[in-house]
């Protein structure tokens, strides 16, 4: 039997050196390792990444077996479109050359179509690595459960399915391509990032608001807008065509699908070749830091004057960079999906209605995760070149950072999803309770910011971070096995002291309690600490074992 490994490399070998290392290093910088994976391993990261949508892979198969194959070949197809438009957004600006690849690449003997080719594949490996996780399992149990045969129904789902992935795909790079184009470089850095948001309100909002429909119900008239600007219902239908199921008087979505993947296909190629060609110099006019724009600002003030800096220039750190705004809307997009859920919960039901255990519960992950994310990206550096500016100026003690750090996350993360909370929960009676709810979350955000607080003696976005400090595969397991059953454990707890007025004083003082003993205790580690701005690893004696007995 021949060497899998051996055909592999040799395989490998055949394709250009400057496309290898090229693509190698590409993939690396997919996404941002120093923050997300263990030791900046890709394997590992790609891994664990992978198991988690193997994990979603055997529940959609399970649900195959033992509900509707057809409901569940349809769910696949959005759950493509939530996954590869959540990648495709997180890897917006992979696919273009930035500062590093034309300083580093320029001078160097290396095509712009090498450069290209590799920026693609790295991108792709990715995507392709998350479509083949998610979709393997489920596609073989729905094509044996379905009555037009599994071959055919096989190759029917993976064609249209990887025709949606190209369609998104493409898409994005048209969008983002021919912006970079038309264009001047300091408009698109400020339009990009709003262009990624929307792309992010997409992706989520296409997989939690639209309903499941099936094949029948997308020719009634009442679900004709619906499907007729959802691409995801396209490529559906594309598929049920191909398995030859799709009644005549929806042929016209099929043919719609064909038409967008070959227009998105075109754009993407020559928003591409152009940008490649046109755009290489632009890329050094200006920084990804952006600068603001002139006129006259009326400063504001939150508390003191060393406050008011933390909180503005954490703000400005979140709208202006790249890589931090990528790993903040990360967070933000599950805020946004709990937030859809619950709006599509409060749009469907009729209203008033009373407060529900899920509406508490979700709340309650909409905080956490926006708090947590808020701390997260507070960890990461903006520029390390420029911390000595920062070390210089440091002429307040360590609590007063500390305070004013936890002012920034309340703004910037509690503050916000309180207010959101309150828009979400206009439908709910009786108001007392929704105001008791309130108070209860902003004070679990409050909680969770002095949590956060734990340890954190540097200034946001100024301190170097040392990579391999986390665990994705982890962190995910810990969270749906220990604060997730603790999550619903609360939600219930509180559904029933919100209609005990006593109750609901013992719960809010325990709760006022347990964050004035953490601030004493934040305050008081805080007095003895010192502002740093270099993590170093710990000493670690290494011996030979060369001792004898």
């Amino acid at each position: 039997m021949p060497d899998l490994s051996h055909l592999r490399q040799r395989a490998a070998d055949r394709l250009p050196l400057q496309f290898r290392v090229l693509c190698h290093q590409f993939l690396l910088r997919v996404i941002d390792l120093e923050a997300l994976s263990i030791k900046a391993d890709v394997t590992a990261f790609l891994g664990q990444f992978s198991g988690i949508l193997i994990m979603f892979s055997l529940i959609l198969s399970a649900q195959a077996v033992m509900n509707s194959p057809t409901g569940t070949e349809e769910s696949l197809f959005f759950l493509t479109t939530l996954v590869t438009g959540l990648i495709t957004v997180v890897t917006w600006d992979n696919t273009f050359p930035d500062r590093r690849d034309v300083l580093v690449l320029a001078p160097l003997p290396v095509r712009p179509r090498t450069l290209l080719a590799a920026k693609i594949s790295a991108s792709s490996a990715v995507i392709a690595l998350a479509v083949l996780s998610l979709n393997a399992l489920p596609s073989l149990a729905v094509s044996v459960l379905l009555s037009g045969g599994f071959f055919r129904s096989f190759a029917a789902f993976w064609i249209a399915n990887l025709a949606l992935v190209l369609f998104l795909y493409s898409s994005v790079l048209t969008l983002q391509g021919f912006a970079t184009l038309l264009l001047p470089r300091r408009i698109f850095l400020r339009i990009s990032a709003l262009i990624q948001m929307l792309a992010f309100a997409y992706s989520l909002s296409s997989f939690f608001m639209l309903p499941a429909l099936p094949i029948e119900a997308m020719s009634l008239p009442i679900a004709h807008w619906v499907v007729a600007y959802t691409p995801t219902f396209w490529f559906y239908a594309f598929c049920v065509r191909l398995n030859g199921a799709l009644p005549l008087s929806l042929t016209w979505l099929s043919d719609r699908a064909c038409l967008a993947l070959a227009i998105s296909l075109t754009g993407a190629l020559a928003s591409l070749l152009l940008c490649y060609k046109r755009t290489l110099r632009k890329t050094v006019e200006e920084p990804d830091l952006v600068p603001a724009a002139r006129g006259s600002h009326r400063p504001l003030r939150f508390g003191n004057p060393l406050t008011t800096v933390v909180l503005l220039f954490s703000l400005r750190a979140l709208t202006r960079s790249r890589q931090h705004r990528l790993a903040f809307s990360f967070y933000l997009s599950i805020v946004f999906a709990i937030a859809l859920g619950t709006l599509k919960f409060g749009l469907l039901a009729p209203a008033p209605h009373p407060l529900t255990q899920d509406f508490l519960l979700n709340t309650t992950l909409m905080m956490s995760f926006a708090v947590v994310g808020l701390r997260s990206v507070f960890s990461l550096p903006i520029s390390l070149n420029a911390n000595w500016i920062l070390r210089i100026t440091q002429l307040r003690p360590t609590p007063d950072y500390t305070a004013a750090t936890r002012t920034t996350l309340i703004l910037l993360g509690v503050l916000p999803v309180t207010v959101a909370t309150a828009i979400l929960a206009l439908t709910f009676r009786p108001l007392a309770q929704v105001a008791a709810h309130l108070l209860v979350l902003f004070l679990i955000g409050c909680l969770l910011a002095e949590l956060a607080l734990i340890g954190f003696y540097k200034v946001p976005f100024t301190c170097s971070y040392l990579p391999g400090k986390s665990n994705v595969q982890f962190l995910f397991w810990g969270f749906l096995v220990l604060f997730v059953p603790l999550a619903m454990k609360f939600a219930s707890l509180e559904q029933t002291v919100l209609t005990s007025p006593p109750r609901f004083l013992c719960i809010t003082g325990f709760l006022l309690a347990i964050i004035s003993a953490l601030r004493v205790f934040n305050h008081h580690r805080a007095k003895s600490a010192a502002i740093y701005f270099e993590e170093l690893p710990a000493e670690v004696l290494t011996t030979l074992n060369l001792s004898t007995r």
